[in-house]
């Protein structure tokens, strides 16, 4: 599914319950993390549904990078060149995406969880057991701005993974929060704002003491890794996190 513009300048794309994001402007765009592989076609699509080209794709920013995130990463680089953003501490992530830190056995989630069943599946079906690795060719550390078209701002917020960052557009109050802060939690099938499952979270304690970071932006719009945006605001959408806590 694409969404144009679900914030000025910044369009979704949303396949098998996993989003990625396209940032906008005159210098070109910025593709926010890299889905699972079978949002390749869609992602062509939606460069062009914006009156773009695959060349006008300047780079890739990696909130975190588990499988999910780095799915057509690789393709991207071999096709298009394009330079790879992440945090340094993800670099190893990235490599071997499914070689994760995790506080609780994945096996017992969809046995708990039943509404998780059909996410997950959509998941495996889009290529979830088929993702290769890739190189972080450009790190960035706390607080910087990413210099690429729509210049993120760095958030760093650890707790899913040893390296998650959030980006920032401060310009556009939009936080793209990666999955520190989700709507949809592909583990349990729950919906609304929350920290993913132990299943995936190598820190969940981290993680929700992470979330002060993310309402320390005062975004209007939060984009999340899985599940619908929130316009509420990000701090409304912290509140409700911690309310959630750790699954």
């Amino acid at each position: 599914m694409f969404t144009p513009d679900i914030a000025p300048g910044v369009h979704l794309i949303e396949h098998a319950n996993v989003n990625c994001y396209l940032v906008e402007d005159e210098e070109g765009l910025t593709l926010v993390d890299a889905g699972l592989p079978g949002v390749w076609t869609e992602l062509g699509q939606a460069i062009r549904a914006v009156g773009r080209q695959p060349e006008d794709v300047k780079a890739l920013v990696l909130t975190h990078a588990h499988f999910d995130h780095v799915g057509v990463a690789r393709r991207l680089v071999q096709r298009l060149g394009v330079p790879v953003y992440g945090h340094r501490d993800e670099r190893t992530l990235a490599a071997h995406p499914y070689r994760y830190a995790h506080e609780n056995p994945r096996a017992t989630y969809p046995l708990k969880h039943p509404r998780a069943v059909p996410i997950l599946t959509s998941m495996l079906f889009a290529g979830a057991l088929a993702v290769k690795g890739v190189q972080i060719t450009d790190e960035f550390g706390a607080a910087a701005t990413v210099p690429v078209p729509g210049r993120p701002r760095v958030v760093p917020s650890p707790g899913h993974t040893a390296g998650h960052c959030a980006l920032h557009l401060p310009d556009r109050d939009v936080l793209l929060t990666g999955d520190a802060l989700v709507t949809l939690d592909p583990y349990t099938g729950e919906a609304g704002p929350r920290i993913v499952a132990g299943a995936a979270t190598a820190d969940s304690d981290l993680a929700l003491r992470s979330l002060d970071a993310l309402a320390q932006t005062q975004a209007g719009t939060v984009l999340t890794g899985h599940g619908q945006q929130w316009t509420g605001g990000i701090e409304g959408a912290v509140a409700e996190a911690r309310r959630h806590g750790r699954s």
